[in-house]
């Protein structure tokens, strides 16, 4: 199987060239990434907790799924991709912002992402990629709240930084 590579960038979001994923993140290299939350009409948001085999973050719950996009491939179209892929269900999704963070792992490894936040629609029930996830729930975004306040080691990095900053553009743009 070709190894995966990642689209190096600069903090606007400008393309620098490509580096294999697992160097990207020995080396802790700002990358291109996207993140896709998926709501219900009960406004229930989709997690899923990843693989536990998965190099890094294992068996933490995170937003509905996650990953790189491809070079010549927009973060929509990566998104809809990955949603299959993991979660086994397809949704329009849409682009509500962007953002840079950077968090190291007991492994060595390091995540320095601009990461593209996705938002699709659905009620499907998904039928997870077992190679890549465990286990799914939909919860209210009050719930994951209080689960992130009680329980942040039970969270991925990046959706401990990102949920808040999520929860509060659906809140605006719902009342």
């Amino acid at each position: 199987m070709k190894e995966e590579k990642v689209i190096l960038v600069d903090e606007q979001d400008r393309v620098l060239g490509t580096m294999p994923k697992l160097e990207a993140h020995e080396k802790a290299v700002l990358h291109r990434a996207f993140s896709v939350f998926i709501l219900n009409d009960k406004c229930e948001l989709l997690l899923q907790q990843r693989a536990h085999d998965k190099y890094h973050s294992p068996g933490l719950w995170t937003n509905s799924c996650c990953s790189h996009q491809r070079e010549g491939e927009s973060s929509l179209d990566a998104g809809k991709r990955r949603l299959k892929e993991e979660m086994g269900m397809t949704a329009e999704l849409t682009e509500l912002f962007t953002f840079i963070y950077k968090a190291p792992f007991d492994n060595g490894l390091t995540e320095h992402e601009l990461d593209h936040v996705l938002l699709g629609y659905s009620n499907a029930t998904p039928n997870i990629n077992p190679e890549e996830v465990a286990d799914y729930t939909w919860e209210t975004l009050a719930a994951v709240q209080k689960g992130l306040e009680a329980h942040p080691d039970r969270y991925t990095a990046w959706f401990k930084i990102i949920f808040n900053r999520f929860f509060e553009h659906i809140q605006n743009t719902t009342t």
